[in-house]
């Protein structure tokens, strides 16, 4: 998409505002840094050279908060941009340096949306890690945050949430009036693999791709179809019996597919949690021969921290982890030679834009002949 039409000022819902809160600073300087570039091509002004809106939750030593924004928000196209992940983010309670839960990041959420005052033209939440989006269904007696969290969004006035690789996307069925997007970065991924792999052979004899379990089936479908290449999947066998750290625990992986014997095989999910499964499943297939193991997770978070990857990529277990920068990554994760770091900035600066200015997103959700362009070039690039 060319920015030249994502910036004509007399197609604009209204003056763009953007609010990166604490837990999104970086992602959201990186956004508003393309936002102006574009702007500024276009013949837009920016006052202040950014769309930037300052605005803060503080708190009491109590642990008692308030949503504070700096300045006027009347009549803006108004984007909130929150990383219910970011678990790096503190506040001082009772003494005590608390570290902020995606409870705490949701509360401030709601907070600047009741500062707002319903004075922004439209309030849109850029929320990539969609809160409580793990519990998307209900078995026995359960709650259900996200769908609550939406329809409560809803209720606040909230127009637009803009999501990347949703746990369940189906959990937008909680509000059907409102709008919800929810964004794949397939482009983003494999162009990154390809800049720091350049000599990965993409064909059926070298290269396949395998599903970690059946329910992230639908985005390794996608590139098995696009990439040209044969599709494997894990099923996992669960002890129903007990309940361990919130769900039931694993017992094994079973491998369903054609044999990966001498291939590259890429993995993707959506969140590499403790990432005991996605190593579980890396050792299943070097064990059947698999030359070079990549993995992918939208939102790689490594609650039991690197070790464990450490001695897997000096074992030669894995090869390559990949994770977006759309949730909080510590600097030692980025310092690690296994991780990769998927920049997703200029893709959220193309929805916002393109929202902001009714531009149709149905090229932006769908990331198809991109990701052919991608694939022809390199194809080209290989046989000369």
């Amino acid at each position: 998409m060319k920015s030249v039409s994502l910036f004509d000022s007399e197609s604009s819902v209204a003056k763009l505002g953007i609010i990166a809160m604490d837990s999104a600073k970086e992602l959201g300087a990186e956004i508003d840094q393309y936002l102006v570039a574009w702007a500024k091509q276009n013949g837009v002004n920016v006052p202040g050279d950014s769309f930037l809106i300052e605005a803060s939750c503080p708190r009491f030593s109590s642990g008692d908060a308030k949503g504070l924004i700096k300045s006027t928000v009347r009549g803006m196209d108004l984007y909130i941009i929150v990383d219910p992940g970011n678990y790096s983010c503190t506040y001082n309670y009772f003494g005590h340096q608390n570290a902020m839960s995606p409870d705490d990041h949701y509360q401030d959420l709601k907070r600047l949306i009741q500062a707002a005052s319903g004075k922004a033209h439209r309030i849109n939440v850029i929320m990539p890690l969609l809160y409580g989006g793990r519990q998307h269904r209900r078995s026995y007696r359960e709650s259900l945050d996200c769908a609550f969290a939406l329809q409560e969004l809803q209720a606040m006035g909230v127009e637009n949430v803009v999501s990347f690789d949703a746990h369940d996307p189906r959990v937008q069925n909680a509000v059907p009036l409102m709008g919800f997007d929810n964004l794949m970065p397939y482009y983003q991924v494999l162009k990154k693999m390809f800049h720091d792999f350049p000599t990965l052979e993409i064909d059926r004899d070298h290269f396949m791709i395998v599903s970690p379990d059946e329910g992230a089936m639908q985005r390794n479908m996608f590139y098995a179809s696009v990439m040209g290449v044969d599709l494997g999947m894990f099923y996992k066998r669960r002890d129903y019996s007990r309940i361990i750290n919130g769900h039931n625990p694993i017992v094994a992986h079973e491998y369903l597919g054609a044999s990966v014997e001498g291939k590259t095989v890429f993995v993707a999910d959506d969140i590499i949690s403790s990432g005991e499964s996605m190593l579980d499943v890396a050792r299943s297939l070097k064990a059947q021969k698999a030359e070079r193991f990549f993995s992918f997770a939208t939102y790689a978070m490594f609650t039991g921290g690197l070790e464990s990857f450490d001695r897997a990529y000096e074992e030669g277990i894995i090869d390559g982890v990949f994770g977006t920068n759309l949730t909080y990554c510590p600097d030692e994760l980025k310092a690690r030679p296994w991780f990769h770091q998927v920049d997703c900035a200029k893709y959220v600066a193309y929805y916002i834009s393109a929202l902001n200015h009714e531009v149709s997103v149905s090229a932006i959700i769908d990331p198809h002949d991109k990701v052919e362009a991608l694939l022809k070039a390199r194809r080209e690039a290989a046989s000369k």
